[in-house]
This record gives structure tokens, C-alpha cells and sequence, in this order.
């Protein structure tokens, strides 16, 4: 019988990312993914496609046709499945080791993300908070706030290199080496002294924005409404130290060398760059092969599981140790999002024209607007104006416009396991900032959160962040083994978790997968200097 060197569960970035990893050291690796695509979150299908991956309600509530059921609906256009912007696709240590800007185009809009706010007293002049690739213009923009968010982002974006290692590394050392070769420890020594100038930078700033004294900083509401919407990628109660550290670190990397990119083509071409990669090194891919117990793995001298840390348990069964079986049973999942994707026939007629040139806009409102918003999702209730996040793929990427047509991003916070097609929610708050967007709406597809874990079983509840999203999962991240000093081990011999549950947590930086397979390298096989990775 034929074993394997390393088996990974799942395919997103993540398992992705450390399976290249693995296979560029020379070892024989497989991937097993339970969906017939692979990609995990970050894949990219046409409508005709999308119409498949996931079940939508059977009567939604929403008055427009169902994306992909012609070519008049969308069926040729791109969508992303769920993540849609990638900052960290040229700021992560895995993809600059990996060389990602060298294989796929990247682009990054003028505006970097937008925040649109209702009228002061009524027929007022519609405002909208803009964070411009430049810091210079994002300062002069908010006028009597413009030298406070300086202040604050400023040294940050300066240092984003610094700022980066510290966010993305294991939290358990100081900083994260740049590439994944040989470096000295002169090299070393200036990378830790950088995370550590960082520290000093962030730390500050993290108390500040992530407790009550959030608002002791600005004295009007639309650079604290700019700054709470990049919080929102995080679903959580505001302010929260987790939603503040993720504002501060995309908020930094917004005004860096390459702002919020987007790859040209969609999420999945970042996800066809590891798979290309990895084919190139001899490793192998099988889709519609879900592992749910040991006699669906391979033999194999390691595993590394790109899941949630109550399926590393449930598979190995009495293989794993009772406390460590226990710690991932108690894995707390967050709040839920629900994705709606519409087809457009012309771009967002924002009432400020100028936040049509961000392809990321967050809508809610006043920092304390969405606040409460988040307050009711927390309590398990629907917000009456949900936190909602939009991307606009065209605005970088004009090739994803076919015949007039072009796809929108969306998701809205809900709680966990709502069932509530969101569609009109979505449509109401982008309504409430560009008046006449209905009447451009063709088509448009929910899928609820509950539905979600359909085309991604991590996302148990719609839960996309694979866990809450608290500072102490973020710092400690358990894991199936409880609090340790190693989170990507499992407690059981050459098994280790690699996803999104484990640090630096959610996102695409396949950090994670870095993590976890250069351990594995180490103490399943001996090997202590980690593979070039580059192109």
C-alpha cells in the first residue's frame, strides 16, 4: 500500500497554501476537498455556476430574477463566491515568499474603500467618508479629523511590513519572516526589531479604537464612520479589541504600497496560482472526496486539516486525546453572514459620485449606527439596517462587465443560522446611499446564512471568520488541544489544523497554512530549513 507524506483536508488558501509548501520540500502530498470545485472561499464561478453551489431559498422574498438562469441574468458573469479584495494578497509573508503579485495582476482602486453617510438635517448634501490610496488626500478629505486619523494610521502604514509580520505570525514569536528560505539572523534580528517598532505603533492605537475611548480621538462622525466599517470585517460587538486590531492593520495596509487590490479575473485566480504550483511539484488534488472518519484518509505520515477543530476530532475519533477532543468540541463559532450577489446594468448611483471609484464600500451609516446594528446581531436579532459590505469588481476590473452587465458583491451581518433571505435588506441600504439602484438591479441570488455551510462546511451558521471573533482567539487560538503553546497541534501525533481557526486567523493570506506546514516539516520529517517558495 502507497503512503503518502502529507494528506491535507480542504482546499481554501489555507490547505492550499500548505500543501505548496509541502510539496516544494520535496514530499508527496495529496489534498482532498468534499466540494466538486476546490478553492474553499475563495473561488470564483460564473453565474450558470454559482446558481449550483449553494441551495437559495425555495420562495425568495426579493422582487428580480434569479441570477444565472440566462444570459440575461448573468449566467457569463464572475462571481466571487466569498472573499472579493485581497489586501493581503501582496502584504501576507506566504504570498510575498510566494511571489503572488509576480503571477497574478493585481490592481488596487483610486479609493481604496468608501463610507457613505445619510444627509446632515434632512435635504442636506449627502456625505461619504473616502480612504484614498494616498494618505495625503484621505487626510485632506476630512477636514478638521484629517491630522488625527494621521495620527493614527499614518505610523502604521509607514511601518506595514512590521505591521504585518506582528498581525499575521503565529503570536507566538516576535516576527514572521518576509521569504520562506534561509535567513540569517541579521536578517532576522531587523525583522524582529520592525514587528517590535510596530508593536509600539499598534498597541496604542488598539486600546484606543477596540474600548470606550474609541471616540476620544475625532470630533465629527464621518472619520470614525470611515474607520468603523473596516471594523466590520469583523463580526463582532463594537468596539471590540478584535474589530479594532482588524480596522488598524487593513486600515494601515489601505494607504500601503498597493492598497485593496483585487486580482484581475476574480478570487479564484489566486486560488489557481497554489494549484498550479503545487501540480508543478508533484502534488495531487481529488474533489468530491469528503473525509468524515480515518477510513476516508489515505495512509499518510501527516495530516493537516483545513477545517473547523470539531471535524479534526470527529474524524479521528478515539485517535485523539479526550481533553483535546473536549477543547475542539467547545470551538465557539460566531455570527452569521448572508451573501446576496445582484447583476447590475450600469454602475451604483451613489449620491457622492466619488464612491464609485472605491471598490470596497461599507454601509451603515455613523459609527454609532452600526454599533447598534451589531449590537442587535449580537443579541440575535435581524438590524433593521444590517451592517452591510459591497464590492464592486468592475471598478478595478473592467473585463468582469459583459454586454452591459456587470456582477455586485454583498453580504450582510445576521445572526447565526438566520434563514432570512436578505436580499431586500441589502438592497434597501444601498438604496438609502444611491437612490435609483433598484432600477438598475437585473437579477439577484441570497444565500442565507444558515445555507452557507453548503459550499464551505467551515462556515457553520455563516460564521465566514471560522470562529468568534475575540482578541483571545485571535491571540490564543486554541484549537482542538486547548490552550497550548503550539495552536496548530491537535494532540495527536502528525495531525495538525491549518485553518482559519487557528492564527493569525480569517482571511486570505494563507498564513495559516504556512504556519502549520513548516511545523510539520520539522518535527515529521526532519526537515529545518523551509522550501524557496518563489515563482
Amino acid at each position: 500500500m502507497t503512503v503518502l507524506d502529507a494528506v491535507v483536508v480542504g482546499s481554501g488558501p489555507n490547505g492550499l497554501a500548505a500543501a505548496a509548501t509541502l510539496a516544494r520540500a520535496g514530499l508527496r502530498v495529496r489534498v482532498l476537498e468534499e466540494q466538486s470545485t476546490i478553492g474553499g472561499g475563495a473561488r470564483t464561478l460564473t453565474g450558470a455556476e454559482l446558481a449550483g453551489a449553494a441551495p437559495a431559498p425555495d420562495e425568495p422574498r426579493a422582487s428580480f430574477p434569479v441570477i444565472g438562469s440566462d444570459r440575461a441574468t448573468g449566467a457569463e458573469l464572475r462571481f466571487d463566491l466569498c472573499s472579493a479584495v485581497h489586501p493581503m494578497a501582496w502584504a501576507s509573508p506566504f504570498f510575498r515568499a510566494f511571489g503572488l503579485a509576480e503571477r497574478v495582476e493585481l490592481r488596487t482602486p483610486e479609493v481604496s474603500y468608501a463610507q457613505p453617510l445619510d444627509a446632515v438635517a434632512g435635504p442636506g448634501e449627502p456625505r461619504a467618508g473616502l480612504a484614498f490610496h494616498e494618505l495625503d488626500r484621505t487626510v485632506d478629505g476630512l477636514g478638521a479629523d484629517g491630522a488625527a486619523w494621521r495620527a493614527l494610521i499614518g505610523p502604521l502604514a509607514d511601518r506595514w511590513p512590521g505591521v504585518t509580520a506582528l498581525a499575521m505570525g503565529d503570536k507566538r514569536s516576535l516576527a514572521t519572516p518576509s521569504t520562506a528560505g534561509p535567513a540569517s539572523s541579521r536578517s532576522l534580528g531587523r525583522e524582529a526589531a520592525e514587528a517590535l517598532r510596530a508593536a509600539l505603533a499598534f498597541g496604542p492605537g488598539l486600546l484606543e479604537q477596540g474600548t470606550g475611548l474609541w471616540n476620544r480621538r475625532f470630533t465629527g462622525d464621518v472619520a470614525p464612520a470611515l474607520l468603523t466599517g473596516v471594523a466590520a470585517h469583523v463580526m463582532s460587538p463594537l468596539p471590540s479589541l478584535a474589530s479594532a486590531g482588524t480596522a488598524l492593520l487593513l486600515g494601515a495596509l489601505a494607504h500601503g504600497p498597493l492598497g485593496w487590490a483585487l486580482p484581475v479575473g476574480g478570487s479564484g485566480v489566486i486560488v489557481d496560482a497554489l494549484v498550479a504550483d503545487l501540480l508543478a511539484h508533484g502534488g495531487e488534488i481529488e474533489t468530491s472526496r469528503p473525509v468524515r472518519t480515518r477510513s476516508d484518509l489515505p495512509p499518510a505520515r501527516a495530516y493537516l486539516f483545513d477545517t473547523a477543530p470539531r471535524v479534526v476530532s470527529q474524524v479521528l475519533g478515539d485517535r485523539m486525546p479526550p481533553r483535546s477532543a473536549a477543547a475542539s468540541r467547545r470551538h465557539r463559532f460566531g455570527g452569521g453572514a448572508a451573501k446576496v450577489d445582484l447583476v447590475l446594468r450600469g454602475p451604483v448611483p451613489w449620491s457622492v459620485p466619488d464612491v464609485g471609484r472605491a471598490a470596497t464600500v461599507h454601509l451603515g451609516g455613523t459609527r454609532e449606527q452600526m454599533a447598534a446594528a451589531e449590537a442587535a446581531v449580537a443579541a440575535g436579532r435581524h438590524a433593521l439596517r444590517p451592517v452591510c459590505l459591497l464590492s464592486d469588481p468592475a471598478v478595478t476590473d473592467p473585463g468582469r462587465e459583459i454586454d452591459g452587465l456587470r456582477p455586485l458583491w454583498t453580504y450582510a451581518h445576521v445572526p447565526a443560522g438566520s434563514e432570512r433571505d436578505v436580499t431586500e435588506d441589502v438592497v434597501g441600504q444601498i438604496e438609502r446611499f444611491a437612490p435609483g439602484f433598484r432600477d438598475v438591479v437585473v437579477a439577484a441570488r441570497c444565500v442565507p446564512a444558515a445555507w452557507m455551510p453548503a459550499h464551505n462546511a467551515n462556515y457553520v451558521g455563516g460564521d465566514i471568520g471560522a470562529g468568534a471573533a475575540t482578541m483571545r482567539r485571535m491571540l490564543a487560538a486554541p484549537g482542538p488541544a486547548g490552550m497550548r503553546w503550539d495552536p496548530y497541534a491537535t494532540g495527536a501525533d502528525g495531525v495538525y489544523l491549518c485553518s482559519a481557526a487557528t492564527p493569525p486567523g480569517p482571511g486570505v493570506h494563507g498564513m495559516s497554512g504556512w504556519h502549520a506546514a513548516r511545523r510539520a516539516l520539522l518535527r515529521e520529517f526532519e526537515i529545518r530549513r523551509p522550501p524557496d517558495l518563489s515563482p
